[in-house]
């Protein structure tokens, strides 16, 4: 058996296939996942990576011997493991999955009922202390299992819900699934929308032999970016892995920024439902919390992290909630991240307003200069920190998530890494790009003169 300490992270279990987890680990992690949850009835998934049939079985397994009744969704994207869990009232759900990392990695994202995500302090770590310990025992009576075939059209019916798909014409439009879970579900959506697709690696293959299926680095989003231009497209959309994420290119093949396009769809959100609640992650620039009031909405400024977002929005009763990491949440998806509704919405906002994608982000480009996250490696995570606290004692503080440092035109946030000696620096100047640039050395060259 394999089963290493460290694959129970913040947000998931993750880890390399067989170095740190196997299939009894698997079937380890079931027992004790239906344990913590109390679990009766347990929906589970998985991606397409090539170790997804195996552990997922062993899973399954698990949480059969544990007394639960599981139906087994079979290859299924995250987002519509969520949407399975809430729409089907399960009291618990899972997706074998190791999200955007490459493919010889394995683990599972675990949701309660009406999605409600586990997280590190919220289950993951107790799941990991059951597991690790061989507990609990098996069930006098196993659960029994049973299947959903019908998943994928509900699933692509609910999203299609989001727009008026006949608005969605008239756009060329590169859609890069990088062999991933997006993959499975956009045939379907483009037997709707009248789209002049120009279709890339939607075939689901777990080696992902064209790139990794993780558009945040520019490697991996090289390839669309290029695309966009050669195919003279009016846009280029991106996802990773497991599809619960989705990134945008404009037409001259620029990479827009995950904060911005949370502007855009908050914007386009409140026009629609009225003044509401937005939450949006505390890396993220200030041109989302300006777009929010412009459109007579209230600004929520949240940790980062989809457990901590998702029942932040639950709170505040959020419409809508967007991360800088290209994770959009949405109320009416049971507070959910959607990698397909929000793809669906800058098609319904480009196709109606016949602005170019690039036109909608120059004014925002122009005011709010990101430095995007920068990582550094300290031998003294605390030490750095207070450094920071030090030389930027005249600013306004705030410890919400690592250190938050505020002034009137510019500011920045320094986080620790939950796994690694890394600090992760966002700063942004109102004052220029070259005043942002500058700040942003001089925040490193802190951090990292130790």
């Amino acid at each position: 058996m394999t089963l290493d300490p460290a694959v129970f992270k913040a947000y998931d279990i993750r880890g390399l296939y067989g170095e740190q987890v196997d299939e009894e680990g698997a079937e380890r992690i079931g027992r004790a996942f239906v344990a913590v949850t109390g679990a009766r009835r347990v929906a589970v998934g998985r991606d397409v990576r090539l170790s997804s049939p195996g552990i997922s079985a062993a899973l399954i397994r698990g949480v059969l011997s544990a007394g639960a009744d599981v139906t087994d969704l079979g290859l299924a994207a995250t987002e519509m493991v969520y949407f399975a869990v809430a729409e089907g009232g399960y009291d618990a759900g899972a997706v074998v999955t190791a999200s955007h990392n490459p493919p010889a990695y394995t683990g599972a994202k675990m949701v309660t009922a009406g999605a409600l995500p586990l997280s590190g302090d919220t289950g993951i770590a107790e799941i990991g202390r059951l597991a690790l310990a061989g507990e609990p025992p098996a069930a006098p009576v196993p659960g029994t299992a049973s299947a959903d075939d019908g998943l994928l059209e509900r699933f692509v019916d609910r999203c299609m819900g989001f727009v008026t798909p006949s608005a969605i014409s008239g756009l060329r439009v590169v859609l890069d699934a990088a062999n991933g879970m997006a993959g499975l579900y956009l045939p379907r959506v483009l037997e709707r929308i009248n789209l002049d697709a120009v279709p890339c690696f939607l075939d689901p293959d777990g080696r992902f032999p064209h790139h990794e299926p993780n558009p945040l680095l520019p490697e991996n989003r090289a390839f669309i970016e290029r695309a966009v231009v050669e195919e003279g497209a009016d846009l280029g959309i991106a996802w990773d892995g497991d599809a619960d994420r989705c990134f945008f290119i404009d037409e001259k093949g620029g990479f827009v920024a995950g904060d911005f396009l949370t502007a855009l769809l908050a914007r386009h959100i409140l026009e629609r439902v009225g003044p509401s609640t937005v939450v949006y992650d505390l890396r993220a620039s200030w041109a989302v919390r300006d777009a929010i009031v412009g459109a007579g909405g209230t600004p929520d400024e949240f940790r980062v992290g989809h457990a901590f977002i998702k029942r932040r929005m639950r709170e505040v009763d959020a419409v809508f909630a967007g991360e800088v990491s290209g994770h959009y949440y949405f109320r009416d998806f049971s507070f959910a991240d959607s990698g397909l509704i929000p793809a669906l919405m800058v098609l319904e906002i480009l196709a109606t307003s016949g602005q170019p994608l690039s036109e909608m982000v120059a004014t925002l480009r122009a005011r709010y200069h990101i430095s995007g996250e920068i990582n550094s490696t300290v031998d003294d995570v605390g030490a750095a920190l207070a450094r920071l606290r030090s030389r930027y004692a005249d600013g306004r503080h705030a410890d919400l998530d690592g250190l938050s440092v505020t002034y009137d035109d510019w500011h920045f946030n320094v986080r620790p890494s939950n796994t690694e000696p890394l600090l992760r620096l966002n700063l942004e100047s109102l004052v220029s790009e070259a005043d942002m640039e500058r700040k942003r050395d001089e925040v490193l060259a802190v951090i990292r003169e130790g």
